[in-house]
């Protein structure tokens, strides 16, 4: 979920579809607060550019604008999971899916269009129409892990690519016969697209191999504490028997 107001982001819309898809889940991205903006047109087609195999529909809790076009994600037995940044609207639209007040909404800042936290954790609530819906707190920042399998499927196109490219340990920088650099050059792959692509790849990179890291460092500390332990124990058993090395 994205606001129709400032804080509109394409790129962190994308980060999210990542880890959506990572997940299993179906994607779909839900842009709120359409009766605060004379027009989104311009915001639809950015997202359909940059994800267009996502459905995405513009809605206004406040007016009940579009709100029929989430029905068919809100059928009996389906779950949803409402993910989005604090100020959304995510507490607004569950509201109105609920038909009562269930969540209390607090206003935006006016300066950036930030929300404040109104969520603060998980909450699993049954809608009138049988759907499950889990709400989730607003996020500040999200940041990717273990995203491989979402990234291949919401980059599929350019991975496709990578076969194609003369040689397997291609850079795609400056390597002859490069199927990403000749898509560039002649416009099949936009480069927004790849730039996008690009950055989450290195970012889930840049954290895994960081969380490995640490699990490295954590294993030779439980190590060493090991060894440790093993030679105190040595020592006093040397102590006993009055032996000295």
């Amino acid at each position: 979920m994205s606001s129709l107001n400032w804080d509109f982001n394409v790129n962190r819309l994308m980060r999210y579809l990542t880890q959506t898809r990572q997940s299993g889940g179906q994607p779909v991205v839900i842009l709120t607060k359409a009766d605060l903006v004379e027009g989104f047109d311009s915001q639809l087609n950015d997202i359909k550019n940059a994800a267009p195999d996502v459905p995405v529909h513009a809605v206004s809790a406040h007016t009940g604008f579009g709100m029929e076009e989430l029905g068919e994600y809100l059928r009996p037995g389906k779950t949803v999971v409402f993910l989005g940044m604090s100020g959304v609207g995510k507490s607004s639209l569950l509201n109105v899916l609920m038909e009562q007040e269930v969540m209390a909404v607090k206003a935006i800042r006016e300066d950036d269009s930030r929300g404040r936290h109104t969520t603060t954790h998980r909450q699993l609530f049954m809608l009138p129409s049988g759907a499950m819906v889990i709400d989730t707190p607003g996020m500040r920042e999200l940041g990717l892990f273990g995203a491989d399998d979402g990234l291949s499927a919401g980059f599929g196109d350019i991975e496709e690519l990578f076969v194609q490219c003369r040689f397997s340990d291609c850079r795609h920088q400056t390597e002859p016969g490069c199927a990403v650099l000749a898509a560039l050059a002649d416009g099949s792959l936009p480069r927004e697209h790849w730039e996008r692509y690009h950055v989450q790849k290195n970012e889930n990179k840049f954290v895994e191999d960081k969380a490995e890291y640490f699990r490295e460092q954590r294993a030779l500390h439980k190590k060493w504490g090991k060894e440790g332990r093993q030679k105190d124990r040595q020592q006093r058993k040397q102590n006993k028997s009055g032996y000295r090395a």
